[in-house]
């Protein structure tokens, strides 16, 4: 069975704080120019990892991702016929 997930984005101020950030979920990416980190966490434990990482000094910002909240499935799209006939000739 697969553990639901959700992202996590934390702002921070420094760059060498982002070993400890690391050690509270997966680690998906950072931003050395925005100063933020990307981070997967089982849904169960979101709220426990989101007070862990604003107790720390360095971390100015948490938030949530809403994308499994979000529909993905979509009603009456039809694809372009235009569009199709272009991938058809490799255009």
């Amino acid at each position: 069975m697969r553990t639901k997930r959700q992202g996590i984005v934390v702002w921070f101020q420094h760059m060498k704080n982002l070993k400890q950030i690391k050690r509270h979920g997966h680690f998906l990416y950072s931003s050395k120019k925005m100063k933020y980190a990307v981070l997967y966490v089982d849904q169960e434990e979101i709220e426990k990892v989101e007070e862990k990482l604003l107790r720390l000094s360095f971390v100015s910002k948490v938030e949530r991702s809403y994308k499994p909240f979000v529909r993905i499935d979509f009603e009456n799209a039809k694809p372009d016929k235009a569009k199709q006939y272009d991938y058809k000739m490799g255009i």
